[in-house]
């Protein structure tokens, strides 16, 4: 009886990271070139919400009226959704468009509007005071609304994958530029501009969650995101958002998640890890040149156990590149070694951007990856995709040409 021919086992297709259709910006040393520090720029005007209810108080004294007029604004801007002076009867019509418009300066100018999911996805388009564009994303779901939020115009962090980072960064936005998204974005709700509600919805109409997954890192703009969020769950002085609908995001600034973890304010946290070996994540995420896989993880086990707030680890599955079984093996091993129950995957199907070869890992690959980790006993769930049609999906947010030209046809809002 002849013996069987030995099987080939084949090794799984790599592919490297590269960009494609772009130049990613290198440092001396031939290293992608990391933007922590925002470029200078002209400053926007300080509006309501980059200041704390204090100094609001003490800001309107300095206009000369009496502190309590601070909190009818509040009320305006924050439940009412406005800064039309004509809407603000309760002031003095006397000096009352000054007042207002100094204390509620114009901030973004829409650009432009786009549509998906039924009317369910809406994509905007702002300018902000100095011509820098930014895009937020508003989706419904049953039972909830979501914002993904902006918190930089453009992005430093270099990423191959990520439309948004082709750029690099334009600058940071201040607090106010940041809620103000919410705040317009409520107005369009409040006056029906989102979809059909389902008769079995009983949430309210206004947004109720917010992602920090727009353009920019938000970490690298730590303090005017925290006061952003200060103000987001202000329930005296502000939004009144619950903490918990609120989920922060970065690619892994350790130093920063340190310090989100002793905020006292129980956020989600989101890393952005998409590799859990540092070879291929040096490669995909730069900034793991300065804080490698285990000290993100090391952090975002950190963040759990100061706030008890379970951490989703968001993995884009890209084709080829890091979607292989034995990295859903090592990702499950990694997680597991710090504990149970104190993480939750979310896997995202990688979006197209343009100019980019690299695509969504196969279906029978996602399902194969998820198996693993929810084997390894590691809570996993395949993130829904909203938004693919308008380029509003993760990592599709980007200024295009024709947004430019687009902007540059429009007057800014004063």
């Amino acid at each position: 009886m002849s013996t069987p021919p030995p099987v080939r086992r084949t090794e799984p297709r790599q592919v490297r990271p590269r960009t494609e259709g772009w130049a990613q910006k290198k440092d001396e040393e031939g290293r992608p070139l990391l933007q922590f520090a925002s470029p200078k720029r002209g400053k926007p005007p300080v509006h309501l919400a980059d200041l704390t209810p204090e100094e609001r108080v003490a800001k309107v004294k300095e206009l000369g009226l009496p502190g309590f007029r601070a909190g009818q604004l509040e009320k305006h801007y924050f439940t009412h959704y406005t800064h039309d002076p004509a809407a603000m009867t309760d002031l003095p019509a006397d000096g009352r468009e000054e007042f207002v418009h100094g204390m509620l300066p114009p901030l973004l100018t829409e650009v432009r509007r786009l549509e998906t999911d039924r009317g369910d996805t809406i994509k905007f388009l702002w300018k902000l005071h100095d011509g820098a564009l930014v895009e937020s994303v508003l989706m419904r779901y049953p039972g909830r609304i979501t914002l993904c939020v902006s918190s930089q115009a453009g992005c430093g962090m270099n990423c191959p994958f990520c439309a948004t980072g082709q750029a690099g960064l334009t600058r940071n936005m201040s607090a106010a530029e940041i809620v103000e998204q919410i705040v317009r974005a409520n107005a369009l709700i409040a006056a029906g501009g989102l979809g059909g509600k389902k008769s079995s919805d009983h949430s309210a109409e206004r947004v109720s969650n917010i992602v920090f997954m727009g353009m920019g890192e938000p970490l690298a703009n730590y303090a005017r995101v925290m006061q952003a969020v200060r103000v987001m769950v202000d329930k005296k002085h502000g939004l009144g958002m619950s903490a918990r609908g609120i989920t922060v995001s970065t690619v892994g600034l350790v130093p920063a998640i340190r310090k989100l973890s002793a905020e006292d304010i129980p956020v989600t946290f989101a890393l952005s890890l998409h590799a859990p070996d540092d070879q291929l994540r040096d490669e995909l995420i730069p900034v793991n040149s300065r804080w490698k896989v285990d000290e993100a993880l090391d952090a975002a086990r950190e963040y759990f156990d100061k706030t008890g707030r379970r951490v989703s680890i968001e993995y884009a599955l890209i084709k080829d590149m890091n979607d292989h079984g034995w990295r859903a093996d090592l990702l499950a091993e990694k997680l597991n070694a710090r504990g149970r129950g104190w993480v939750h995957v979310n896997p995202i199907p990688l979006n197209p951007t343009p100019g980019s070869v690299w695509t969504a890992s196969e279906r029978d690959v996602q399902n194969e990856f998820v198996r693993r980790l929810n084997d390894a006993g590691i809570p996993t769930t395949l993130r829904d995709t909203r938004g693919k049609e308008i380029d509003g999906a993760c990592g599709q947010l980007v200024a295009t040409t024709e947004d430019e030209a687009a902007a540059e046809a429009t007057p800014t809002e004063a």
